[in-house]
Protein backbone atom coordinates (compact mmCIF):
# COMPACT_ATOMS: atom_id res chain seq x y z
CA UNK A 1 0.00 0.00 0.00
CA UNK A 2 1.43 3.44 -1.10
CA UNK A 3 2.24 6.20 1.40
CA UNK A 4 -0.40 8.11 0.10
CA UNK A 5 -2.91 5.62 -0.51
CA UNK A 6 -5.33 6.53 2.02
CA UNK A 7 -7.34 9.35 2.32
CA UNK A 8 -6.53 10.57 5.37
CA UNK A 9 -2.63 10.60 4.25
CA UNK A 10 -4.04 12.53 1.09
CA UNK A 11 -5.47 15.04 3.04
CA UNK A 12 -2.11 16.02 4.96
CA UNK A 13 -0.15 15.59 1.95
CA UNK A 14 -1.96 18.65 0.63
CA UNK A 15 -2.60 20.39 3.75
CA UNK A 16 1.05 20.48 4.20
CA UNK A 17 1.94 20.85 0.34
CA UNK A 18 -0.90 23.94 1.35
CA UNK A 19 1.02 25.56 4.35
CA UNK A 20 4.49 25.38 2.27
CA UNK A 21 3.07 27.09 -0.55
CA UNK A 22 1.32 30.02 1.72
CA UNK A 23 4.56 30.39 2.82
CA UNK A 24 5.94 31.02 -0.34
CA UNK A 25 3.20 33.44 -1.04
CA UNK A 26 3.27 35.58 1.68
CA UNK A 27 7.65 35.67 0.76
CA UNK A 28 6.17 36.92 -3.07
CA UNK A 29 3.90 39.81 -1.27
CA UNK A 30 6.80 41.01 0.30
CA UNK A 31 9.09 41.34 -2.53
CA UNK A 32 6.24 42.93 -4.88
CA UNK A 33 5.38 45.41 -2.20
CA UNK A 34 8.67 46.54 -2.30
CA UNK A 35 8.09 47.44 -5.75
CA UNK A 36 5.59 50.25 -4.76
CA UNK A 37 8.04 51.54 -1.85
CA UNK A 38 11.48 51.23 -3.33
CA UNK A 39 12.44 50.12 -6.75
CA UNK A 40 15.85 50.35 -6.04
CA UNK A 41 15.19 47.30 -2.84
CA UNK A 42 12.81 45.53 -5.25
CA UNK A 43 15.65 45.43 -8.18
CA UNK A 44 18.06 43.92 -5.64
CA UNK A 45 15.84 41.25 -4.01
CA UNK A 46 14.61 40.45 -7.38
CA UNK A 47 17.96 39.57 -8.62
CA UNK A 48 19.05 37.95 -5.46
CA UNK A 49 16.13 35.66 -6.01
CA UNK A 50 16.63 35.73 -9.47
CA UNK A 51 20.58 34.71 -9.41
CA UNK A 52 21.23 32.34 -6.08
CA UNK A 53 22.04 28.88 -6.72
CA UNK A 54 19.58 27.44 -3.72
CA UNK A 55 16.70 29.36 -4.75
CA UNK A 56 16.96 28.44 -8.13
CA UNK A 57 18.15 24.68 -7.89
CA UNK A 58 16.33 23.86 -4.96
CA UNK A 59 13.61 26.13 -3.67
CA UNK A 60 12.11 27.28 -7.53
CA UNK A 61 11.74 23.25 -7.98
CA UNK A 62 10.34 22.18 -5.16
CA UNK A 63 7.57 25.51 -4.94
CA UNK A 64 6.57 24.23 -8.61
CA UNK A 65 6.53 20.98 -7.75
CA UNK A 66 4.34 21.70 -4.89
CA UNK A 67 2.00 23.83 -6.50
CA UNK A 68 1.17 20.75 -9.12
CA UNK A 69 1.41 18.51 -6.72
CA UNK A 70 -1.24 20.49 -4.24
CA UNK A 71 -4.02 21.03 -7.20
CA UNK A 72 -3.39 17.37 -8.42
CA UNK A 73 -4.07 15.85 -5.09
CA UNK A 74 -6.94 18.22 -4.35
CA UNK A 75 -8.81 17.12 -7.52
CA UNK A 76 -8.07 13.91 -6.75
CA UNK A 77 -10.22 14.36 -3.21
CA UNK A 78 -12.83 16.19 -4.62
CA UNK A 79 -13.25 13.74 -7.61
CA UNK A 80 -13.10 10.69 -4.46
CA UNK A 81 -15.46 12.66 -2.32
CA UNK A 82 -17.60 13.07 -5.21
CA UNK A 83 -18.02 9.76 -5.58
CA UNK A 84 -18.81 8.73 -1.88
CA UNK A 85 -21.20 10.92 -1.97
CA UNK A 86 -24.82 9.01 -1.62
CA UNK A 87 -26.38 12.20 -1.59
CA UNK A 88 -25.56 15.18 -3.76
CA UNK A 89 -24.99 18.92 -2.73
CA UNK A 90 -28.29 19.63 -4.71
CA UNK A 91 -30.79 17.18 -3.15
CA UNK A 92 -30.45 18.74 0.17
CA UNK A 93 -29.50 22.20 -0.53
CA UNK A 94 -26.11 22.16 -0.07
CA UNK A 95 -26.24 26.28 0.22
CA UNK A 96 -27.58 25.47 3.34
CA UNK A 97 -24.60 23.09 4.82
CA UNK A 98 -21.85 24.12 2.81
CA UNK A 99 -20.55 27.72 1.66
CA UNK A 100 -19.92 28.48 -2.35
CA UNK A 101 -16.72 28.63 -1.84
CA UNK A 102 -15.73 25.33 0.01
CA UNK A 103 -18.55 23.01 -2.23
CA UNK A 104 -16.25 24.86 -5.39
CA UNK A 105 -12.66 24.27 -3.74
CA UNK A 106 -11.84 23.12 -7.03
CA UNK A 107 -13.08 25.59 -9.99
CA UNK A 108 -11.35 28.24 -7.73
CA UNK A 109 -7.86 25.86 -7.51
CA UNK A 110 -8.35 25.43 -11.33
CA UNK A 111 -8.58 29.12 -11.87
CA UNK A 112 -5.84 29.68 -9.41
CA UNK A 113 -3.22 27.25 -10.91
CA UNK A 114 -4.17 28.32 -14.60
CA UNK A 115 -3.26 31.76 -13.54
CA UNK A 116 0.43 30.38 -11.63
CA UNK A 117 1.02 29.31 -15.33
CA UNK A 118 0.67 32.51 -16.17
CA UNK A 119 2.74 34.24 -13.72
CA UNK A 120 5.61 31.43 -14.04
CA UNK A 121 5.00 31.95 -17.75
CA UNK A 122 5.41 35.98 -17.49
CA UNK A 123 7.95 36.37 -15.14
CA UNK A 124 10.15 32.53 -14.43
CA UNK A 125 10.11 32.03 -18.54
CA UNK A 126 11.87 36.06 -19.55
CA UNK A 127 14.47 35.21 -16.40
CA UNK A 128 15.75 32.25 -18.10
CA UNK A 129 15.83 33.27 -21.18
CA UNK A 130 17.74 36.41 -20.30
CA UNK A 131 20.36 34.09 -18.46
CA UNK A 132 20.51 31.34 -20.62
CA UNK A 133 20.20 32.49 -24.09
CA UNK A 134 20.78 35.85 -24.44
CA UNK A 135 24.07 37.43 -24.62
CA UNK A 136 23.27 40.81 -23.06
CA UNK A 137 24.89 41.77 -19.88
CA UNK A 138 23.47 41.11 -16.67
CA UNK A 139 21.40 44.51 -15.87
CA UNK A 140 20.89 45.31 -12.31
CA UNK A 141 18.08 47.46 -12.93
CA UNK A 142 15.68 45.92 -15.41
CA UNK A 143 13.42 44.15 -12.66
CA UNK A 144 11.25 47.01 -11.75
CA UNK A 145 10.43 47.95 -15.43
CA UNK A 146 10.06 44.60 -16.71
CA UNK A 147 7.25 44.22 -13.30
CA UNK A 148 5.41 47.74 -14.55
CA UNK A 149 5.07 46.84 -17.79
CA UNK A 150 3.40 43.45 -17.09
CA UNK A 151 0.81 46.15 -15.92
CA UNK A 152 0.41 48.23 -18.70
CA UNK A 153 -2.43 46.37 -20.42
CA UNK A 154 -5.71 46.55 -18.55
CA UNK A 155 -6.96 43.04 -19.76
CA UNK A 156 -4.43 41.02 -18.27
CA UNK A 157 -4.67 43.72 -14.68
CA UNK A 158 -8.43 42.54 -14.86
CA UNK A 159 -7.49 38.81 -15.00
CA UNK A 160 -4.49 39.60 -12.47
CA UNK A 161 -7.45 41.11 -9.91
CA UNK A 162 -10.01 38.09 -10.53
CA UNK A 163 -7.35 35.82 -9.60
CA UNK A 164 -6.45 37.54 -6.40
CA UNK A 165 -10.10 37.54 -5.71
CA UNK A 166 -10.57 33.47 -6.48
CA UNK A 167 -7.47 32.71 -4.44
CA UNK A 168 -8.64 34.88 -1.68
CA UNK A 169 -11.66 32.59 -2.10
CA UNK A 170 -9.56 29.48 -1.81
CA UNK A 171 -7.60 30.47 0.73
CA UNK A 172 -10.22 31.39 3.03
CA UNK A 173 -11.80 27.92 3.35
CA UNK A 174 -8.05 25.74 2.39
CA UNK A 175 -6.00 27.43 4.74
CA UNK A 176 -7.75 27.07 8.31
CA UNK A 177 -8.55 23.74 6.35
CA UNK A 178 -4.95 22.69 6.72
CA UNK A 179 -4.64 22.87 10.02
CA UNK A 180 -7.70 21.00 11.12
CA UNK A 181 -6.29 18.69 8.36
CA UNK A 182 -3.01 18.08 10.17
CA UNK A 183 -4.69 18.10 13.23
CA UNK A 184 -4.11 20.93 14.99
CA UNK A 185 -7.16 21.01 16.99
CA UNK A 186 -6.39 22.82 20.28
CA UNK A 187 -7.11 25.83 22.21
CA UNK A 188 -5.72 28.20 19.71
CA UNK A 189 -7.86 26.93 17.00
CA UNK A 190 -9.90 29.84 17.03
CA UNK A 191 -7.06 32.21 17.07
CA UNK A 192 -5.55 30.62 14.16
CA UNK A 193 -8.64 30.26 12.38
CA UNK A 194 -8.88 34.07 12.66
CA UNK A 195 -5.70 34.60 11.57
CA UNK A 196 -5.77 32.42 8.70
CA UNK A 197 -9.40 34.67 7.50
CA UNK A 198 -7.12 37.87 7.63
CA UNK A 199 -4.21 36.65 5.72
CA UNK A 200 -6.84 35.24 3.20
CA UNK A 201 -8.12 38.73 2.74
CA UNK A 202 -4.86 40.86 3.53
CA UNK A 203 -2.28 39.28 0.83
CA UNK A 204 -4.35 38.62 -2.27
CA UNK A 205 -5.67 42.46 -1.71
CA UNK A 206 -2.23 43.60 -1.42
CA UNK A 207 -1.71 41.91 -4.57
CA UNK A 208 -4.33 43.44 -5.98
CA UNK A 209 -3.04 46.96 -4.41
CA UNK A 210 0.51 46.58 -6.29
CA UNK A 211 -1.37 45.66 -9.70
CA UNK A 212 -3.79 48.37 -9.65
CA UNK A 213 -0.96 50.85 -8.36
CA UNK A 214 1.57 50.10 -11.34
CA UNK A 215 -1.33 50.06 -13.88
CA UNK A 216 -2.68 53.60 -12.57
CA UNK A 217 0.27 54.73 -12.02
CA UNK A 218 1.30 54.29 -15.92
CA UNK A 219 -1.25 56.09 -16.71
CA UNK A 220 -0.83 59.31 -15.10
CA UNK A 221 2.62 59.67 -16.41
Amino acid sequence: MGLLSSSIARKVAMALSGLFLVFFLGQHCVINLASVLDSETFNSWSHFMGTNGLVQFLFQPVLIFGVVFHFVMGIVLELQNRKARAIKYASFKGGASASWVSRNMIISGLVVLAFLGLHFYDFWVPEIVHKYFESNPEDLTRYFPELVHKFENPIRVAIYVVSFVLLAMHLWHGFASSFQSVGFNNKYSRAIKGATKLYAILIPAIFVFIALYHHFNQLTH
